[in-house]
């Protein structure tokens, strides 16, 4: 479908790939990976052709619509979030405006039996056929159903897009490319600004895409549940298999222990062959001999052993002070923002050498009640810090919170302080910032370098309570890998907010969920706590008909309420199914009708009929209406049904 013809990029002197050659075809799931700074943002960037290459060619067929979303980008939009959504459909929009413009004419006019009127008939027909053949009147199910599967509510979709922070308005940008249905997705890091819902949520819809998907991802649960080839550029080459990334790893290690294995093989003969040359050059009777080893090593096929890349952040916290046996503990704990409620009466303990991670879907409260741990926030009822506390914290917002105009030394030494000053160089390379590294700006690191700037400041003194919001968002594997161990050796007390299952797995033991203005808690792993959910997606947390306890934190099992509960959705799906039966039926009827007033309008006899041209559109209308109902009422029933199955 795509073809990649030795692909070159180069800066100055230095060559990023060299000769990247391959074909995406469609229904490709390509994982594109590599350490930051590799270059798959560039890559991205070529095929999406908001860069120019070096050499090279890429070459898209016409009619190969190719949707982009960046890792980054600015937004600037006065839309309402489902209006912002609906630009994607802009062809579809318009189409409709001229529909509906051509009623308006032909409904002034009289001249019914005239040319300019006959073609008017004509253009609203075809432009009536191009509407439906464009589905034209499921946009708005579609766009509510792409919004709510990315975590919004459906009391969010009339607030303007300018209100929502950074992350959610990327999640607008991703609705907007989805709905666009492209051939070719390219996925910069879509992962990034999603909570686990969601991109449970988005695993399922690319899975199921109709087109193609190449992405960049150091997730990699959500690598390996999506992709079934994976690209790997690794000092300036590409390797290509198509095998999902875990699989792809193991194949890989093999690979460099046969090669490593030839390649020893063959220098220990190279060797043996240039000792004898040496030792043989000056002597007459051996010039033959010499003279053929000499052509025999010329002709040699020299194994080039793939350079191992070595480079990683090496991470080891500073001994934990020791703290007291409570860290914190909280008893009817509120917090809200102005008139909005974000959680309420929630009781909470936190005992030394804990490892627990907050899930839940973003503006459930994760990231605010890791704020008031840290003190950034007021808030109402008890929280009280243990004895001898000191905290150590990582800000999701971390590019925010770094002074842009510093350099990546001046950011550690402004704030150390005494014989730690002296090991400043050496914390900086050991998170990869070296020689001329730490002169740079912070405004010009990338997103991955800023991450580990501000974990490399958490080296600078003893804490025992580290609280981490997000701190894998734009860490490549290897360093998440390094981070991840470093997590597992630290002797304090850690709070992590994260989305990414697989650095969670085997890390924390205790999982709170932020739901409904609640937190509950499981004992366990992050994949244990899925299974006890007993759920294939985590979308089916929001369930809003189950009941969390207000005052414990206990694991319970009430009957009643269950009871009570499952007649409440079976009441609820009765009801859905009703409206859904109503919609078809209507549905059936308009459809009908419509089709017999498009038969009266084409009849000679009815030209002049103005009234037949009114109903027909307000049938027309109508129509769409209800076909965007059943969608809703369908989607609320899926929902429905999934949720009986859980309670």
């Amino acid at each position: 479908m795509i073809s990649i013809d030795k692909l070159t990029v180069q800066f100055g002197g230095f060559e990023l790939f060299g000769n990247i050659s391959f074909v995406i075809n469609p229904k490709d799931r390509i994982g594109l990976i590599g350490k930051n700074g590799a270059g798959k943002t560039t890559l991205l960037k070529i095929i999406a052709r908001e860069q120019e290459s070096s050499f090279g060619v890429v070459t898209i067929p016409s009619g190969i619509n190719v949707g982009y979303l960046p890792q980054q980008m600015k937004h600037q939009s006065n839309k309402t979030v489902i209006n912002e959504s609906l630009s994607a459909f802009d062809k579809i929009l318009s189409l409709e405006k001229e529909i509906e413009q051509i009623g308006i004419e032909l409904s002034k006019r009289d001249d019914y039996e005239s040319k300019e009127y006959l073609k008017l008939i004509s253009d609203l027909s075809d432009k009536n056929e191009e509407f439906h053949i464009l589905d034209g009147s499921t946009i708005q199910a579609d766009t509510e159903k792409i919004l709510l599967g990315l975590g919004f509510n459906a009391s969010d979709f009339n607030r303007n897009a300018s209100e929502f922070s950074g992350g959610w308005r990327m999640r607008i940008e991703l609705a907007k490319i989805l709905l666009q249905k492209p051939e070719l997705l390219l996925l910069d890091e879509p992962t990034n600004h999603l909570d686990i819902e969601s991109i449970e949520w988005l695993e399922n819809f690319l899975a199921n895409y109709y087109g193609a998907v190449l992405m960049i991802s150091h997730d990699k649960a959500f690598l390996d549940n999506i992709s079934n080839r994976t690209l790997e550029i690794v000092l300036g080459k590409m390797y290509d298999f198509k095998l999902p990334y875990s699989k792809f790893i193991e194949l890989r290690k093999e690979q460099k222990t046969q090669q490593t294995a030839a390649y020893i093989n063959q220098q220990k003969m190279i060797e043996k062959t240039e000792e004898f040359i040496t030792r043989f050059r000056a002597k007459a009777t051996k010039a033959v001999q010499v003279q053929s080893k000499i052509k025999q090593l010329n002709k040699i096929d020299r194994i080039q052993i793939e350079q191992e890349d070595n480079s990683k952040v090496n991470i080891k916290f500073p001994p934990a002070p020791r703290s007291g046996t409570i860290v914190v503990e909280t008893k009817e704990l509120t917090k809200k923002f102005d008139n909005k409620t974000v959680f309420e009466d929630i009781f909470f303990t936190l005992e030394r050498g804990e490892k627990i991670a907050l899930v839940g879907k973003n503006g459930e409260g994760k990231t605010t009640f890791s704020r008031i741990i840290v003190g950034e926030y007021k808030y109402e009822g008890e929280f009280k810090l243990g004895h001898n506390i000191k905290i150590g914290y990582f800000a999701q917002n971390q590019d925010e919170i770094l002074d842009e105009n510093k350099t990546v030394f001046q950011t550690l030494d402004d704030i150390a302080v005494g014989d730690i000053r002296t090991k400043i160089r050496d914390i900086l390379g050991a998170f990869l910032f070296r020689g001329e590294d730490i002169d740079k700006k912070v405004k010009i690191l990338s997103g991955g370098e800023q991450s580990r700037l501000a974990i490399a400041k958490l080296l600078l003194e003893p804490v025992n309570l580290l609280v981490l919001d997000e701190p894998t968002n734009h860490l490549d594997m290897r360093s998440k890998e390094i981070l991840k161990q470093a997590l597992k050796n630290y002797e304090g007390t850690l709070v992590i907010v994260s989305h990414d299952r697989d650095f969670l797995h085997g890390l924390t033991e205790k999982i709170y969920e932020f739901k409904n203005k609640q937190i509950k808690q499981f004992i366990g792993d992050i994949y244990e706590f899925l299974e006890r959910k007993k759920i294939t997606s985590l979308n089916e947390l929001n369930d809003k008909t189950k009941v969390i306890s207000t005052k414990q934190v206990k694991d319970t099992t009430d009957n009643k309420a269950k009871y009570e509960q499952r007649k409440l959705a079976e009441k609820e799906i009765r009801k859905a199914k009703n409206l859904i039966k109503k919609s078809e039926e209507e549905i059936e009827r308009l459809e009908l009708l419509s089709e017999e007033l498009i038969l009266k309008i084409s009849q000679p006899e009815n030209s002049g009929n103005n009234e037949l041209l009114v109903s027909y559109n307000s049938t027309k209308k109508l129509l769409d209406k209800t076909m965007n109902d059943w969608e809703i009422y369908s989607f609320n029933l899926e929902k429905l049904l999934s949720k009986k199955e859980y309670i």
